[in-house]
């Protein structure tokens, strides 16, 4: 744990032993914050941010590009680190760190510069009237554990721009990363306490929850925390950003570049499909419907799967033998109800056996209001389903209580534009465009998948409270 200039080694929560998911095997334990942390931690952060708000924008500016450079500079030890904590594969993890780090930090520190007011006019006699923005104090960043380095460069910036500090409590599951940046984020010259980092367990993340100095709350992961969260939070009415899951339906459309279809599918394995913008939920013009399944087994059969240091894998593990089981428990519940798996599955035996290793899996005949096509699976499992018309594709696209990312394939831009136009979601992606699209677009969902935004200025202004100043001249 980090708290001010402490790293704590031991915790009143106790300790939690780590599993590696590629072996199965404990690796290492962590100590767990207890609410006598939690208290601490809070009040070393608003200290540290009256300090921290009050320095001038290029002393913010720069404390948060060395950070960037450092971890640039340690991008292997964040790969490993990752790839022991989650089984994403190391060759790729480093590739992103190098490209998104600069990017995503860079462009929120250039905001810290920009943070204006508006000078408002209101009647004779009173000519001067104004805004400002401050931020909004002491931000708690609850990470999830697909991605602890993305999500701290998605949110955690953007609050340290704003001139916020953060506490992080890191997931359970994953929980080194995060402590790596606490300790990088001291080396770069942020006032002590700026950055916290508190691993915890549901007792650690209640009473950050319900902290009366907590000014707001910044949540990645499902559905069900998030009610948790929300109904705690409430108790201090604490305002939350949540960016939770989602179950994104793929239109292909009959004119659509069916390599740009596969290619989308594919891009949800790096993580083992523990992605909340998965394109998990295929739907097929009925045109290209067999050639689409085809095509995808194909490609799902062809992802190597293991271990994540071996620079030809594609995939790692699941997170946990937990998930595995969870994964393929709806699977079997689908099969049971009618549907058909094509490709992939559990992988045992040899050397992966020990791990939590799954091979891609596509199902067919799983109608779309089946428990597999509407729940979210977190796993590499996709569901695919034909339909004649374009006003079916999108009322089967909206069938959901997800409404996070959505994606269109298509040649005709005007039929893109307009299922754009209809998709009940946050994010679209046309032939092959990612969601997020990149740090300077906003980032979140509807529905289901939560409310506010990360990314570009909407990201930063989700840590910002604006104040109304007037003057009276005599």
């Amino acid at each position: 744990m980090i708290i001010g200039d402490e790293t704590l080694l031991t915790g009143s929560g106790g300790e939690l032993e780590h599993v590696n998911p590629s072996t199965g095997t404990v690796q290492a334990s962590f100590p767990l914050a207890g609410p006598s942390e939690v208290d601490r931690a809070v009040a070393v952060s608003k200290a540290a941010q009256k300090k921290w708000g009050a320095l001038p924008p290029a002393a913010r500016q720069a404390a948060i590009m060395k950070l960037a450079d450092l971890i640039v500079a340690r991008s292997r030890e964040f790969s490993v680190i990752n790839a022991l904590e989650a089984g994403t594969p190391y060759r790729g993890y480093k590739a992103l760190i190098e490209n998104r780090i600069p990017a995503w930090f860079g462009y929120y520190a250039g905001w810290i510069e920009k943070i204006l007011g508006d000078t408002l006019e209101l009647a004779p006699g009173r000519p001067f009237n104004f805004t400002t923005h401050e931020p909004v104090g002491v931000v708690v960043k609850i990470l999830t554990w697909n991605s602890p380095l993305g999500n701290i460069y998605m949110s955690v910036v953007a609050a340290l721009s704003a001139g916020c500090s953060v506490i992080i409590k890191p997931p359970e599951l994953a929980p080194f990363s995060a402590v790596l940046f606490g300790k990088l984020a001291r080396e770069a010259g942020f006032p002590i306490g700026t950055v916290s980092v508190l691993p915890g367990g549901p007792e650690a993340g209640e009473a950050l929850v319900r902290h009366i100095d907590v000014d707001k709350i910044s949540f990645t992961g499902g559905v069900p925390t998030a009610k948790l969260i929300q109904a705690s939070a409430a108790q201090g009415l604490t305002p939350l950003v949540m960016e939770l899951g989602g179950k994104s339906a793929h239109i292909v459309f009959e004119d659509a570049d069916l390599d740009k279809v596969v290619g989308q599918e594919l891009s949800f394995c790096r993580l083992a499909g523990q992605v909340c913008t998965a394109p998990a939920r295929m739907i097929v013009h009925e045109s290209l419907y067999d050639e689409t399944v085809k095509r995808i087994v194909s490609a799902f059969n062809n992802v190597k799967v293991g271990d994540p240091f071996d620079d030809t894998v594609d995939m790692g593990p699941v997170i946990s033998k937990g998930a595995r089981e969870r994964i393929l428990g709806m699977v079997d519940r689908a099969v049971a109800d009618g549907a058909t798996v094509e490709s992939g599955g559990a992988i045992s035996g040899g050397e992966l056996g020990k791990g939590y290793f799954l091979q891609p899996m596509l199902l067919t005949g799983a109608p779309n209001d089946s428990y597999i096509a509407q729940e979210e699976v977190f796993g590499p499992v996709a569901t695919i389903t034909s339909f004649r018309t374009d006003d079916e594709a999108i009322e089967l696209a909206n069938d959901s209580t997800f409404g996070l990312a959505g994606y269109v394939q298509t040649r005709d831009l005007d039929r893109a534009l307009w299922a754009a136009s209809k998709l009940e979601v946050g994010n679209v992606g046309i032939n092959g465009g990612p969601a997020p699209a990149s740090y300077n677009a906003p980032f979140g969902g509807v529905k289901q998948s939560g409310y506010g935004r990360e990314g570009g200025r909407e990201g930063i202004m989700e840590f910002l409270r604006v104040k109304n100043v007037n003057i009276v001249l005599s």
